[in-house]
């Protein structure tokens, strides 16, 4: 009887093992397959930025980066977030001139650099936009997990794109977003963290 106890006893221990050790693999694996999806935000890219000039994602590297999808044509998602950046930048204070802020078109179609330059003299001046052909623009949202269409609408056509804003760190890689609808203390305390 002593014996069978002993037995039964250590084959306890082995199963409550073998479970432990299965639920904190698990736990590594999935926390391991998150972070390889944050890594997967981001990429190389190649374009056109608004005084006419070729750059690439590498002209970037070395400051954090606040990346944005949108176009010229945009009424309200686009010049409300550039807005909002430029006054959340006024709020950084020295720190801000370290920030990179990005408008990648969505609509390179209608968005030249002379557009783009036109268009972002009504935002903060540090604002770069980026254009290129259709096939080097369709590229990037792709590789930044952002949505962007074009949609028919009174004669011509809309963009409906990702409205979210893309923190990059220095070296490129992903580091948070701030939502479009998220409260400005918030999206303040994310930028101040970039520039740590």
């Amino acid at each position: 009887m002593l014996k069978f106890l002993r037995y039964a006893a250590w084959t306890l221990v082995l199963i409550v093992g073998f479970v432990s050790t299965s639920i904190l693999m698990g736990w590594w694996l999935a926390d391991r397959s998150r972070t390889e999806q944050v890594a997967a935000i981001g990429g190389p890219f190649s374009l056109v930025d608004h005084t006419g000039k070729a750059v690439t994602d590498a002209d970037f590297r070395g400051s954090p980066l606040a990346v944005f999808f949108g176009f010229t044509h945009c009424p309200e998602v686009c010049p409300t977030t550039l807005l909002r950046l430029g006054g959340l930048t006024r709020q950084l204070g020295a720190d801000a001139a370290r920030l990179k802020i990005l408008l990648i078109t969505v609509d390179p179609e209608r968005d030249t650099p002379a557009q783009l330059a036109l268009y972002l003299q009504s935002f903060d001046p540090g604002v770069v936009g980026l254009t290129g052909s259709q096939a080097q623009v369709d590229a990037v949202p792709g590789a930044f997990k952002a949505y962007a269409k074009k949609v028919p609408a009174d004669g011509g056509y809309t963009m409906d794109h990702t409205a979210n804003v893309y923190l990059m760190t220095g070296d490129g890689a992903f580091r948070t977003m701030i939502d479009y609808h998220e409260a400005d203390s918030s999206a303040l305390a994310k930028l101040r963290m970039m520039l740590r």
